[in-house]
């Protein structure tokens, strides 16, 4: 899968899933925009890093969960990159605790941050991807999002939405040549997850047949298929990625 004169948003992709995300896209000649919000050090220097791989690369500054920022970003991408041909949207954050502890804000700011920012920026992004008639989105949910966890109702509630999300939009714009899909990662390494003790590192691994956690680069591809000429008549559906945790 190559991705030459292609541009790639990525939201949140300063660190973890979405940096590699990123990593694959430029490795696979793609030009690659994409945001962070409070990793700015970490996005400017992943900015320096994948512009060595000679693809054009920009990082912005963004809240995805503002409509406004949204907005205002595909149309900076636009202007700088020409064009959009594919979206990922990534970002995403974690305020886990049991239901009874869970706190309005906590709730609110998960959702706001996990599924908001997915219609803000697929409804920003459908305008230049409807006039250019082709366009892939893919949604970053994720297995809890399927079968639920505790202590986790906020995250689970906003990966499934962002399901019934990505069916949805597929219905409505499959007719001018807009597919979107969704990748459901398990449990995948990254800096959340290093803060785990041994135990439950442990526990995790003994959950999943392959008996390992997944890598960034295990998301990355899988976004990089339903991006491609490859998955041309694959639209509304969900590709899990958890080495058989769901199964």
């Amino acid at each position: 899968m190559r991705f030459e004169n292609k541009t790639v948003l990525i939201t949140g992709a300063s660190r973890g899933i979405g940096k590699a995300i990123a990593e694959e896209f430029v490795k696979n000649g793609a030009n690659v925009a994409f945001t962070y919000l409070s990793s700015v050090e970490k996005g400017q220097a992943l900015e320096k890093e994948l512009g060595a791989h000679g693809t054009r690369v920009k990082g912005y500054r963004s809240d995805a969960s503002q409509y406004a920022d949204a907005e205002r970003l595909v149309n900076d991408v636009v202007t700088d990159f020409g064009q959009v041909d594919v979206l990922i949207n990534n970002a995403g954050i974690t305020r886990d605790t049991l239901l009874l502890r869970m706190t309005e804000e906590q709730w609110d700011e998960v959702l706001r941050v996990n599924l908001k920012s997915v219609f803000n920026l697929t409804k920003a992004i459908s305008k230049p991807m409807m006039k250019a008639k082709a366009g892939s989105i893919v949604n970053i949910s994720s297995v809890v999002g399927l079968m639920g966890n505790a202590g986790q109702a906020n995250y689970a509630a906003s990966k499934a939405g962002m399901i019934g999300f990505t069916k949805s939009i597929a219905k409505e714009l499959g007719s001018r040549n807009i597919r979107c899909n969704a990748v459901a990662p398990g449990f995948i390494e990254t800096e959340m997850t290093g803060e785990l003790n041994a135990a439950q590192l442990e526990e995790w691994t003994k959950s999943i047949p392959l008996k390992r956690p997944g890598q960034g680069t295990d998301i990355a591809r899988a976004c990089m298929f339903l991006a491609s000429d490859d998955s041309a008549y694959i639209t509304g559906q969900v590709l899990v990625v958890d080495g058989g945790l769901l199964m």
